[in-house]
């Protein structure tokens, strides 16, 4: 099952200062420990061969001769070896020495890598001994017996993957070879580094890879030299980082006294469908021809490995940061663009009274503290907030009973208008029984909702504040030209699952006592659009996620969609390894189905919305983000799903 994963590995060995033979043997065997589990590209420190901290030892010709010579070892150790496999040492080329990457698979070099950007500040001195790639006077050497490509235009290929090398300092430049390299083609890039620990640089170092790694739409795979190393000076911490596309996916744990093997999977697709998006990835106008005339592809076959299980960590709530203190920043900033957004339309119309539906639920909840905190920012009397409670045949006690709470804790005007006489009238209009509970029975109920909140903000002269989340807006879950309208959305790009983080952070952050156990007693409750009548206990009996199934799937489910343009069968696979403890394959295909169902055929309540504020990289404004067709087929879509 190919699913566009590729496996990779950063490998720290411990090392002996110049004893070439010790090491090759800790670089062969961490390269059985990679075979073993399917990697199929590995890489390791800079010089790991000779070791990094060999000074003047470097100009003498035995530990030259020497480095070689266990490089033939590894070739030979290696030769029924389908792992690419990248190793560091000092290459002698003409009358110059350089420090390079020597890429190897099956007993065969497939090319030779020389640094590019040689440092000599503070504790640095390599040119002391090394020149840089700019002074090549060949683009082949010999080594090992064999011929070989040699040079920074290198790019190894093959029909899954193209990737690329810098080593250390090369990515500490102003333009690091790596972003040539991915101009060209290469998705995934490996650095050799041997970066030593002073404080402060793990961040930043941990920075340039993450930030180069996103710049390029790329993965990238850094590993730096770690035990053995000489300490005369510095000290090196064995730090190695697996990075896709700005997001860390596995790090190493620094200054261990053990032989390391990190190992993650890099998602070609994803970075396929983010360097198709994005359309200022290219090289600079003008520069094209410069940048991609002198690259050599050199061809490879990668191993081929049927990926079942993955190393790397899949967020089951995607939208919802996973640590508290990210969490809280994520709620404020987004709670302030949804009053930034709101705030200029105020401003703009001229309107000084909102309206707002509230039922006591969590998106008419998130939606009526928005607005209050819009009016507080501008200056407006929150008595100008009119919240109108309208129960129907299915509202509870418990629901009303919290709107009209939260709206008295938080000093907006209280209207409360029955929807039931109206509904009855209009079901005798149109000829419907209203003991038939069907689609008329709940629509009509939540257009006449939606009637009173338009002519009242007509009355008042002030803006109907919507409700709907993102996640209702995916699955179609609101009734046309219902609550589906509004005159401006606040919560519209805002998924489910997050919508609950943000009203608990207002909760917890914002609220006194009384506001903070109403809206904890709104959080507990079961969502529902209270469109049919109460059980014999006055309790939700119409319960959304018994319907349409669990909003945290489904939110799951539309952003690796909508986000990565992932196909039913990768999203049924990651699902798994993020639900696996928690739901059974067959309950998460179920459903998918739905979702792919719902999405397809409620395209058309989307390609009308409101306006409102995009607050994620996820957001389904017609005019915006998603552009579909109401009329689209959801066959293939469909087909495959019943295929899983």
């Amino acid at each position: 099952m190919d699913l566009g994963y590729i496996r990779v590995a950063a490998a720290v060995p411990h090392v002996r200062v110049a004893d070439c033979k010790y090491n090759r043997t800790r670089i062969c065997n961490l390269i059985d420990e990679a075979v073993k589990k399917d990697v199929q590209i590995m890489v390791f420190p800079e010089l790991c061969i000779t070791s990094y901290t060999c000074g003047d030892l470097f100009h003498q010709r035995l530990l030259l001769d020497s480095a070689e010579e266990q490089l033939k070892e590894i070739l030979l150790a290696t030769k029924d070896v389908e792992t690419v496999v990248i190793v560091g040492m000092p290459v002698p080329a003409g009358n110059q020495l350089f420090n390079c990457a020597v890429v190897l698979q099956k007993g065969n070099i497939l090319g030779v890598v020389p640094k590019t950007y040689i440092p000599n500040h503070s504790e640095f001195y390599e040119k002391r001994w090394f020149a840089s790639s700019a002074h090549t006077l060949s683009n082949t050497i010999t080594i090992c017996n064999q011929q070989v490509p040699f040079g920074t235009d290198l790019l190894f290929k093959d029909d899954k993957v193209c990737f690329g090398i810098e080593i250390c300092e090369d990515l500490w430049a102003p333009i690091p070879p790596s972003s040539f390299h991915c101009l060209n083609g290469a998705k995934l890039i490996f650095n050799l580094s041997a970066s030593n620990e002073v404080i402060g640089k793990t961040e930043y170092r941990t920075s340039l890879v993450k930030q180069q790694s996103a710049r390029c739409i790329a993965g990238y795979v850094y590993v730096s030299a770690g035990g053995g190393e000489s300490t005369t000076d510095v000290v090196f911490s064995g730090h190695a980082i697996i990075a896709e596309n700005g997001s860390i996916l596995c790090e190493s744990k620094k200054f261990d006294e053990q032989e390391q093997l990190i190992i993650s999977e890099i998602d070609m697709d994803r970075l396929a469908l983010d360097r198709q998006k994005t359309t200022s990835f290219m090289a600079p106008p003008g520069r094209s021809a410069n940048l991609s005339s002198n690259y050599r592809i050199v061809p490879f076959k990668l191993k081929d490995v049927n990926i079942q299980h993955i190393h790397r960590h899949i967020e089951p709530y995607p939208f919802v940061p996973q640590a508290e203190e990210k969490r809280k920043k994520r709620c404020e900033e987004i709670f302030s663009i949804q009053v930034a957004g709101l705030s200029k339309r105020i401003r703009h119309t001229g309107l000084k009274k909102a309206v707002i539906g509230i039922s006591g639920g969590l998106d008419s909840t998130l939606a009526l503290l928005v607005t209050v905190k819009t009016f507080d920012k501008l200056g407006i009397d929150r008595k100008n907030i009119i919240g109108i409670m309208m129960p129907g045949f299915g509202t509870t006690e418990r629901t009303s009973n919290n709107a009209r709470k939260l709206m008295e804790s938080l000093g907006v005007t209280i209207r409360e208008i029955s929807i039931k006489e109206a509904c009855i009238q209009h079901f005798k209009d149109i000829g419907h029984e209203p003991q038939v509970h069907d689609i008329t029975f709940e629509n009509a109920q939540a257009r006449e909702r939606t009637q009173i909140l338009m002519d009242i903000a007509n009355k008042e002269g002030g803006l109907v504040i919507g409700t709907g989340d993102l996640s209702e807006l995916a699955l179609g879950w609101a009734t046309y030209n219902g609550d589906h309208m509004s005159m401006y959305a606040v919560n519209s790009g805002i998924p489910k699952t997050l919508v609950r983080f943000l009203v608990q952070w207002v909760a917890e952050d914002y609220m006194d006592a009384n506001s903070r156990e109403t809206l904890l007693d709104i959080l507990d409750t079961p969502i529902s659009p209270e469109l049919l009548p109460a059980n014999a206990k006055g309790e939700i009996e119409q319960k959304t996620e018994d319907i349409v199934g669990p909003y945290e799937l489904h939110d799951f489910f539309l952003y690796q969609m909508i986000r990565f343009g992932f196909s039913p069968r990768k999203i049924f696979f990651l699902a798994k390894k993020a639900f696996g403890q928690k739901y059974t394959p067959e309950f998460i295909k179920k459903w998918l189905k739905t979702f792919y169902s719902r999405f397809f055929s409620q395209q058309f309540k989307r390609s009308c919305l409101p306006d409102g504020p995009k607050v994620g990289s996820i957001n389904l404004s017609p005019r915006g983000d998603w552009r579909m067709p109401s009329d689209a087929s959801s066959k293939i879509w469909m087909d495959e799903v019943d295929a899983l």
